[in-house]
């Protein structure tokens, strides 16, 4: 560990290391990664991070990263803590700007050959249906203050109100796409008006909307369980609350800084500031966090609405026929209220997941009944141009990571440096001489984006399945996608 001499990493087995109690952490630090991954970590500070999660107040059982490790605000992005709810904080730098990214899964009854050629067809009408790009917006919807004020509280179950999807979408979200908790007028004016017009985009970055096939299954009952089948055609979606949500995270870390000095909390980096979370200003941050990831459930719904409308467009038939329903909704950057064992007792925590999805196992009763014999379904993304995987929750993730694994593929290197290594190069050529077609609303997205800017994610779906905190169900490979 030459790269980073001040923090000592412990091998506890081949899929685990641990950065030991030392200072003012208050647990250790657990580190989800294999040797091979980790020679490609270079001096990225994210491990630094870890141990600075550890020191925050009321943390319990440790401060965790997955795979897909890598820098974040705060917290590192594939960060994972739990704290006691009546002794612990709650900090936006453990849940991030883009409040609620998350990803969905849709299947169809198509399959490979059914689809024939029409893969251009349909992205190129997707990138016409679906807004994509920084500031992107829509023309045909205006949402005035108090329609606003309905997604914040309401999320997916108000899109499904306005005739954006069916009851039946509901059902495969987390928490039925709407958190309880949401309070609109914790949101302040200038996340409004941010969100006005966003609603129903894509936004920018590593979001997406992928067509793929299902590859490989690797357990045949869960596959079922889901409805997945070889060669079958999926679509997924990955985006989040957009502007919206970064303002709540811009407004409420000033204002934690702030309660940070008045609850007298001792940070080892300013961008974990926090408040406890029972205090007034702990609570004000929830609510708000919880509106955006409304807007976010509400955001991922309206787009699946319209990828339906795309391929009715295409397909000439019905959404019935073409059997595009939702299999499951999952968050990535959120905090959320669960019941949790720990010292062998059942505790109340508030669980951030930076960068991170829920792995709730077989039997919770947070998992659709449809898929409680298997667990729930965990969905991670990779890069435009290999794979993404379908995975089921574990009862050892429940035991050791609160219910938690890794969220994607995680970055090797910044969009600038990906940007300067594919100058002169057309990466949408390269990705098209895979067979996978590519719109992006600026030529840059490409570069930032650019598949050797990411880790391999077979390799950390590798670890997340040998370490038995999820287990692997299929490989989705992409035929093609619009991107920001």
């Amino acid at each position: 560990m030459e790269d980073r001499p001040n923090i000592s990493l412990r091998k506890i087995d081949e899929n685990r290391y641990v950065v030991e109690k030392h200072g003012a952490m208050r647990v250790e630090g657990i580190v989800y990664i294999n040797e091979e991954l980790l020679r490609d970590f270079g001096k990225d500070e994210s491990i630094r991070q870890v141990e600075n999660v550890a020191c925050l107040p009321g943390i319990v059982g440790a401060s965790m990263a997955m795979p897909d490790i890598h820098w974040g605000y705060g917290f590192p992005i594939g960060g994972v803590a739990a704290f006691d709810v009546a002794e612990g904080v709650i900090s936006p730098g453990g849940v991030g700007y883009d409040i609620n990214c998350g990803v969905r899964l849709m299947r169809s009854a198509l399959t490979v050959r059914e689809l024939g050629g029409k893969v251009s067809d349909i992205i190129d009408r997707l990138f016409i249906n679906i807004p994509s790009g920084v500031g992107s917006h829509r023309k045909d919807l205006k949402l005035g203050r108090r329609d606003l004020e309905k997604v914040l509280a309401k999320g997916a179950q108000w899109a499904v109100g306005q005739g954006y999807g069916t009851e039946n979408d509901v059902r495969f979200m987390e928490d039925n796409g709407q958190l309880p908790f949401a309070d609109p007028e914790c949101v302040s004016d200038k996340a409004y008006e941010r969100g006005k017009d966003q609603l129903g985009t894509l936004g920018s970055g590593n979001h997406f909307v992928e067509v793929g096939r299902i590859a490989e299954i690797y357990d045949e009952k869960a596959a079922e369980t889901f409805g997945l089948f070889r060669d079958q055609i999926t679509v997924m979606v990955h985006t989040g609350s957009r502007g919206l949500g970064y303002q709540v995270c811009d407004d409420y870390i000033r204002e934690m800084i702030k309660a940070s000095e008045k609850y007298g909390i001792r940070l080892p980096d300013r961008q974990l500031c926090c408040a406890p979370f029972d205090s007034p200003e702990g609570q004000r941050y929830f609510s708000a966090m919880a509106a955006a990831a409304n807007y976010a459930f509400a955001n991922r719904q309206m787009i699946t609405h319209w990828v339906r409308e795309t391929f009715e467009e295409v397909f000439h038939t019905g959404a019935g026929r073409l059997g595009l329903s939702l299999v499951y909704d999952v968050c990535h950057n959120i905090a959320k209220l669960e019941n949790h064992i720990v010292k062998d007792r059942e505790s109340r925590l508030c669980v951030h997941r930076k960068g991170a999805t829920r792995s709730f196992a077989p039997g919770h009763i947070a998992v659709p009944e449809e898929y409680r014999k298997v667990g729930q379904p965990v969905l991670i993304p990779g890069d435009m141009g290999r794979a993404s995987y379908v995975l089921c929750g574990t009862e050892r993730a429940m035991e050791g990571t609160f219910g938690s694994t890794c969220h994607g593929a995680g970055r090797v290197m910044s969009r600038g440096e990906a940007l300067r290594r594919t100058k002169g190069r057309s990466v949408q050529k390269e990705l098209e001489e895979k067979s996978v077609y590519v719109r992006a609303a600026h030529k840059g997205t490409l570069g930032e984006e650019a598949p050797e800017a990411y880790k391999d994610v077979s390799k950390v779906v590798r670890v997340v399945h040998a370490a038995g905190i999820s287990r692997l169900v299929a490989k989705i490979v992409p035929l093609g996608s619009i991107k920001g």
